[in-house]
């Protein structure tokens, strides 16, 4: 799954070794480096789960988790450079589904962070995505646009399911060749999959409003159709 993950982590490289590593995976990261900051983005932009540093500054990873749990239920998997088990514990009592103690195996947070996803999916279900007038339907396998159902292939219903769960982020072609899921192997492939979308949800698939061309980098689904 392409996830949008925020990761709060005071120290640069450390945050841009996690960024990095979660771009690999297909996922879109989002860096801050203070607690105030990791909570006012979560507010504006609910993540899929947040990678929070237990030593942050201005309001720590203890003070983050107990602002997310109070407002919800995002995923939360905890890093620290502390070993003593009251911290530990006091971050899984306040809603911490995962945490690992610093440093810590790249491989490792990444497994770490795929369990945390699948079983989030798994006991949240497959939520009905909706942009800029195009609604997804992963679990009936349905789409429609302006509320006129609309026929997909298996490699245009990856495409649309990735870009409405998140509009208006870019993906570039290859991004979008992972999610077809093997029904396209070859970025020429998506150039078709986009010309067929673009017929079937677009008022002029010559001018394009909803599924737009980022030239040089590749395409995004807005939410604000002009």
């Amino acid at each position: 799954m392409c996830a949008h993950i925020l990761i709060a982590e005071d120290d640069a490289m450390q945050a841009e070794l996690i960024r990095r590593l979660l771009l690999q995976e297909g996922h879109s990261p989002v860096v801050v480096h203070d607690g105030r900051a990791a909570i006012d983005e979560a507010k504006s932009r609910r993540p899929d789960l947040v990678v929070l540093d237990l030593m942050l500054p201005k309001i720590d990873g203890l003070g983050v988790c107990r602002v997310l749990r109070e407002d919800g239920d995002i995923p939360v998997l905890m890093l620290t450079a502390r070993s003593a088990e009251d911290d530990l514990l006091l971050g899984l009592e306040l809603g911490a589904d995962d945490y690992m103690t610093k440093p810590y195996s790249p491989r490792e947070l990444l497994a770490r962070i795929r369990t945390v996803l699948r079983r989030t999916l798994r006991s949240t279900g497959s939520p009905v995505l909706r942009a800029g007038g195009i609604t997804v339907d992963p679990v009936r396998h349905e789409v429609t646009c302006d509320g006129v159902p609309i026929s997909c292939t298996p490699g245009e219903f990856d495409i649309l399911h990735a870009m409405a769960a998140e509009p208006d982020r870019v993906f570039s072609r290859r991004q979008l060749l992972r999610q077809t899921q093997g029904s396209a192997t070859t970025e020429r492939a998506i150039d078709v999959h986009i010309m067929n979308l673009r017929k079937k949800i677009e008022p002029d698939p010559h001018s394009p409003v909803r599924l737009l061309t980022v030239f040089g980098i590749g395409y995004k689904l807005t939410v604000r159709p002009s």
